[in-house]
């Protein structure tokens, strides 16, 4: 192949008369007519949108969701519905967390979370995590509670049997 190609014959493109230039002041289809070609255009004007539910209030933009709603129309996005969270479980891990200075709720908080696991499994609500918490915190609360009562009840004998023996009465 030669470069550049043999000029003539009906296939080439450089013997084509050529158009004549476009006038730049003509307005093209696409382009405004009017007022400032500088001027922003909405790329959306043309689109169709359904309707938002009315929004009241000073900032109200008709055809707009308001702040923090997913957009009408599209269902899947925005953030999934929350998932009920189950009240037996919230009530076992705050006593179960309470037993830490009293511990008296700890064994009732373990117990509370063992009912609300079952719950949880037959209902499929939220809070299961909770649960497991309050099961754990709860029973080593408890383990704890239990050896300090042993504790407490060694020290009460060996200070009675260590007393006995130094009485002699005034």
């Amino acid at each position: 192949m030669t470069y550049p190609p043999p000029a003539g014959g009906p296939n080439d493109p450089w013997s084509q008369p050529s158009t004549p230039p476009v006038d730049p002041t003509l307005p093209v289809s696409g382009q405004p007519t009017g007022g400032d070609p500088y001027a922003p255009v909405d790329p959306y004007a043309g689109m169709k949108m359904e309707q938002a539910a009315p929004v009241a209030g000073p900032h109200a933009v008709p055809g707009y969701a308001p702040a923090g709603y997913p957009a009408p129309g599209y269902p899947g996005y925005g953030y999934p519905p929350a998932q009920r969270t189950n009240g037996m479980a919230v009530a076992a891990l705050v006593l179960a967390l309470v037993g830490v200075a009293s511990c008296i709720t700890a064994p009732i908080g373990a117990i509370l979370g063992h009912v609300a696991r079952k719950q949880i499994r037959e209902t499929g609500e939220g809070g299961a995590g909770m649960a497991q918490a309050a099961i754990i915190v709860g029973w080593i609360l408890t383990g704890l509670l239990v050896l300090l009562i042993i504790f407490y009840v060694v020290m009460i004998v060996l200070a009675i049997t260590m007393d006995t023996g130094s009485s002699s009465g005034f």
